[in-house]
């Protein structure tokens, strides 16, 4: 045996497997058998390795003398992707009374993809942005979410759920909205190869050029008139950073309110420029000093001169109402009403899966121009018709009654 498992194997062994590989091709033996398997069994190693290391000689012999990678080196993000799985995963646990670690955490990610290694502490921050705590729990010790979070999704179901008819109608009909991405090189990465020839595929390296989308959907499909699609000036990054309140009070005066049915209920998330403060509103803790102190001034709540702003801040959420956010009175002055979806809850949004469907039609598509890639996002907007959307919101609907019923249930538990 040649190697140790876990252990890289230098550019001298990987030479050796080359040479016994083509020494097994060139005799034929019998009982006949593979020459990959008669070079494993020979060395010790396993087909696997005596297939990878054959795949990057026949694409560049001189990747044989490069240094092993390190493995195991973990990632220093963890996919927003999973944010729905391990959300049910823990409330799972916790409704078992189950004792909940990072560790446990961990391990049921490395089940659902094995492809990344999760370190703790970045699982431990992700899971703190995702609104969840480690607290004690009413019998032992358990990840939790925030307060704040169960309070913004209880307001929001309950405004869900009051506006619900029968089956799948509503009193007021629902528009969701959202913004996402997709870059030109964007292609799927499974593909068929030969073994020894290796996963190589003749395909640019870099995302490539960059797409913004912006639509909405109804039970109906996609809202007539409201696609918006243009070019960034960044390849990188996250999307928000290309979207500002000005672009997209534009397309929600310009594009959807003209196209969506009266008296409509309009869905969005919490992204900075859904929530850009009415010039009306009391300020929030972000705002600057100078603006809480002028608006307690203007509300004759006079503080010292030396106060800090941590001292305003407190006041200010005693006495102030909540924030007014510009789009909500434009919507407002139309006839329709904007509701949120709470923080760090993509499942509750159905647009979320359509995205899904037309970003799966792109990449199977991908030719890696940009031309190509304008074609195959109309194609794909054409997957997503009325039918797949009733069978979205369908989904989402099941999703909002099993957090109703379940944060119903802790509430009591806790209370008893």
């Amino acid at each position: 045996m040649i190697s140790c498992r876990g252990r890289p194997l230098t550019p001298e062994t990987k030479k050796l497997v080359v040479s016994v590989k083509q020494y097994f091709d060139r005799n034929k033996f019998k009982p006949m058998e593979p020459s990959t398997k008669r070079t494993a069994d020979a060395l010790g190693i396993g087909m696997a390795t005596v297939k990878r290391i054959m795949a990057d000689y026949n694409h560049d012999p001189k990747l044989l003398d490069e240094p092993a990678k390190m493995r195991g080196r973990p990632v220093h993000a963890v996919s927003a992707s999973y944010q729905g799985t391990v959300r049910a995963y823990i409330r799972s646990a916790n409704k078992k009374g189950e004792y909940i670690t990072l560790a446990n955490i961990r391990g049921f990610l490395k089940e659902n993809s094995t492809d990344e290694p999760f370190h703790i502490a970045t699982l431990a921050r992700t899971l703190n942005r995702w609104g969840f705590e480690f607290g004690k729990g009413t019998r032992s010790q358990h990840l939790k979410e925030k307060d704040h979070v169960i309070a913004a999704r209880q307001r929001y179901l309950r405004k869900k759920r009051d506006n619900r008819s029968s089956g799948i109608d509503t009193i007021r009909p629902e528009v969701y909205l959202d913004e996402t991405y997709v870059n030109k090189n964007h292609s799927n990465d499974f593909i068929w190869y030969s073994g020894e020839d290796g996963p190589w595929v003749q395909k640019p390296t870099g995302k490539g050029e960059r797409l913004i989308i912006i639509n909405a959907i109804t039970k109906s499909g996609w809202v007539s008139g409201a696609k918006l699609v243009f070019k960034s000036t960044r390849k990188t990054g996250d999307y928000h950073g290309q979207m500002n309140w000005g672009l997209f009070e534009k397309w929600f005066t310009e594009m959807l309110l003209p196209n969506i049915p009266q008296n409509s209920l309009i869905i969005m998330d919490n992204a900075p420029y859904h929530n850009t403060l009415s010039a009306h509103s009391p300020p929030t803790p972000l705002c600057s000093k100078k603006k809480i102190m002028e608006w307690l001034e203007q509300n004759k709540i006079y503080c010292r001169d030396d106060c800090l702003k941590p001292e305003l801040v407190e006041i200010l959420k005693k006495m102030a109402t909540e924030p007014l956010y510009a789009i909500d009175e434009i919507a407002r002055s139309h006839g329709h009403e904007v509701i949120r979806t709470p923080p760090y809850h993509p499942e509750l949004q159905p647009i979320e899966t359509c995205w899904g469907v037309v970003k799966n039609h792109v990449a199977r598509n991908c030719n890696f121009t940009m031309n190509n890639l304008i074609e195959q996002l109309d194609s794909g907007f054409d997957k997503v018709t009325a039918k797949t959307c009733v069978e979205i919101i369908e989904k989402v609907r099941k999703f909002e009654d099993e957090f109703w019923t379940e944060d119903l249930k802790t509430d009591a538990q806790e209370s008893g």
